[in-house]
């Protein structure tokens, strides 16, 4: 197996946000989202020179408060926001437009995930040592469920709509999403799982830690134990990343080959490090704390 890549090149410098970025999501191959601090949603279209501004419907109010999150549903054609007030607004993907905007109790700094699920809102939530379960259209709880009391990094409702997972200090724990339930939880061994997330691929759980690389667990699997230990993402195995880009081990972003180590890609060095990174095969963007979204063209193909 061999990697074909070209040097990066920079080919767009976005400019219209006026505060750092916080979250960069690719809508298609050739579309971005962007969301800052300064509480407004971006969308950009790469390689045109029309771009579009933040934009809302005319009955709604534009955010007053940080975003908190953004969930992109592609096969939906919708990208959902929420912010430091707990209101969540649903993005129209061919217009740019806000759709609805709901309220809801998530508010503060929340750790937080939402999902369309069978034609329903799907809002998660940790707070108070407990994840709280929302069906934000009905504005009705489902489940609360206890969790751990501290140190909760990340939390993510599964690709398939049927599980909530929360990753803590020591283990990854995975509960049903419609009634509760425990599913099972999984022990993690690393001394930085403070600089890893989890990231979802169906009812399977992959991590990258900076000191073991990418470990996967499937909760989806019948039997008597139903957690079975995946090595990395069964596509583009001989890649460092796992549906976006994460850091290699000199703590700058780009792309590395887990095989032989080798770095495929990386960021070209500026006076700061980007806040948040994406790459979805072909295009690396990165988010600064300018407001600047740099847009380079970095392709590759993997060979047998």
């Amino acid at each position: 197996m061999t990697i074909t890549k070209s040097e990066p090149c920079l080919i767009e410098t976005f400019i219209g946000h006026v505060k750092d970025i916080k979250f960069l999501v690719f809508s298609s191959t050739t579309s971005l989202i962007s969301a800052s601090r300064d509480k407004s949603v971006m969308f950009w279209q790469i390689g045109a020179s029309l771009t579009s501004p933040d934009l809302t419907d005319p009955k709604s109010t534009p955010y007053t408060s940080p975003i908190k999150s953004i969930t992109l549903q592609a096969k939906d054609g919708i990208a959902i926001s929420s912010d430091s007030d707990g209101v969540v607004r649903i993005w129209d993907l061919s217009t740019g437009l806000c759709r609805a905007s709901f309220q809801t109790p998530a508010k503060g700094s929340c750790l937080r995930d939402i999902q369309l699920i069978d034609k329903r809102l799907i809002l998660v939530w940790y707070a108070v040592k407990r994840i709280h379960i929302w069906d934000i259209e009905k504005r009705e709880f489902l489940q609360a469920v206890d969790a751990p009391q501290d140190r909760v990094k990340d939390l993510r409702i599964s690709g398939d709509g049927s599980k909530v997972f929360c990753m803590e200090k020591d283990f990854i724990h995975a509960w049903h999403i419609w009634t509760g339930k425990v599913v099972d939880k999984v022990k993690i061994y690393s001394h930085q799982y403070s600089e890893a997330f989890l990231t979802i691929d169906s009812s399977t759980v992959w991590v990258n830690f900076p000191d073991k690389g990418i470990e996967g667990w499937d909760f989806g699997v019948l039997g008597p134990s139903p957690i079975r230990q995946k090595t990395r993402p069964p596509h583009r195995p001989h890649l460092d990343f796992i549906g976006g880009i994460r850091k290699d081990r000199l703590h700058l972003p780009g792309v590395e080959d887990t095989i032989t180590g080798q770095r495929v890609f990386q960021l070209p060095s500026r006076y700061t490090r980007p806040n948040d990174v994406q790459w979805d095969g072909q295009y690396l963007v990165a988010g600064y704390d300018t407001g600047e979204v740099l847009i380079l063209d970095c392709n590759c193909t993997l060979a047998h």
